[in-house]
């Protein structure tokens, strides 16, 4: 997802200018000729610490994940207790990314719609982008990140991409929250594709800047599907992916337009010289795409937060949408399903996929987050 492979940087701009009749060159230009060649960078360049900002609480936020989640201290089937100590990861039938348990990212926040709905816990909407399931996951969002997002801050600043990452992210959320039901969701994932979506607006809006657009649109365009594509695998949340691309795709059309190059020339040219004129600092289809685009999202977010406070489940009203987040195959199931027979702390769990049973004892028979990862220990 190397923000390098998709688009090509904005080139240099030369521009000729000539003085006015009857005017002077400035000083100092008297041996040069009239039409003397001025050089300029278009765009301000900045700085990028966001990024690499995000990047730090990210994994900062892991590390008190696996403090917190303290494996040895509840289980003997840790990975690496004697090297990590309190740090060891769970096994790989609790998580096969080598992280915490479910149970720990709940209690730290994670998305998950029976606190977010019933419990009014709408805060975990925004910090589950914050937490990561395990290593794998941690370390593959925050590669993607830098490669997106430090090209970007470079362009445009920490504001406008501070804004498309974090709306980004809670256009996933929510998208999610509709759909995900019987598991927990984490990760910065969301907030990634709003920098994708993000980019595939800006080459569309800003297209006339680039000298092969297509090539740019069609290379971006793969590696979107590419991503997509992977979330169709099982633990993974595309919802949130989905979501959180169409949310930077409107957002980009908002944030990450330029002005043209002519109000550009006009506000750079030397004293004395003259440029070619322009009205408006943009296009009028930048103004209209715009225009729809926070039309688009003041919809969107509003029409999702409502459905998602009145407890709508979208499955209900799209028989199809679960194949958007797991492809069923012969190697994999989708949803691990089972039945229960619960007397007191006692029970007795059957996995309807495999046929599998077993009988466990519960601390808290009303604790749903460790009940589905039994049942994902019986499905696996």
């Amino acid at each position: 997802m190397a923000r390098s492979s998709t688009r090509e940087p904005p080139p240099m701009l030369e521009i000729k200018v000539h003085p006015r009749r009857g005017i002077s060159p400035p000083p100092g230009s008297s041996n040069q000729s009239p039409s003397t060649t001025h050089e300029f960078k278009p765009f301000k360049d900045w700085g990028s610490w966001l990024v690499p900002t995000i990047v730090c609480i990210n994994v900062f936020m892991f590390l008190v994940s696996m403090f917190i989640n303290n494996c040895p201290a509840h289980s003997n089937k840790c990975i690496a207790p004697g090297f990590l100590k309190c740090l060891a990861f769970e096994s790989f039938k609790i998580n096969p990314l080598l992280g915490p348990s479910s149970a720990t990212l709940v209690k730290m926040g994670a998305l998950e719609y029976k606190k977010v709905v019933k419990e009014r816990q709408e805060w975990r909407i925004l910090t589950c982008m914050w937490l990561h399931a395990g290593v794998f996951h941690v370390f593959a969002n925050m590669l993607g990140l830098v490669f997106i997002g430090s090209r970007l801050e470079h362009e445009f600043g920490f504001l406008r991409i501070g804004v498309l990452y974090i709306l980004s992210g809670i256009g996933g959320s929510i998208l999610s929250s509709l759909f995900v039901r019987t598991t927990v969701s984490v990760g910065a994932s969301g907030a990634i594709f709003g920098l994708l979506g993000g980019m595939l607006s800006e080459l569309l809006t800003n297209w006339t800047i680039y000298a092969n657009v297509y090539a740019a649109i069609s290379t971006l365009l793969i590696i979107i599907l590419i991503n997509i594509a992977v979330g169709v695998l099982p633990h993974v949340d595309n919802y949130a992916h989905i979501g959180g691309f169409f949310s930077g795709f409107f957002l980009g059309f908002v944030v990450l337009v330029r002005p043209q190059f002519k109000w550009i020339n006009q506000r750079h040219v030397p004293p004395g010289y003259l440029a070619a004129a322009t009205k408006t600092k943009y296009k009028s289809y930048q103004y209209i795409l715009l225009i729809l685009s926070l039309i688009a999202l003041v919809i969107g977010f509003t029409i999702g937060l409502i459905l998602l406070y009145r407890g709508v489940d979208g499955n209900d009203y799209c028989s199809w949408c679960h194949y958007l987040t797991c492809i069923p195959t012969p190697l994999w199931t989708c949803e691990s399903r089972c039945s229960l027979v619960q007397l007191d702390k006692q029970l007795n769990m059957t996995c309807l996929h495999n046929g599998r049973s077993g009988s466990y004892v519960v601390e808290d028979a009303n604790d749903t987050i460790e009940m589905q990862m039994l049942c994902l220990d019986l499905c696996s």
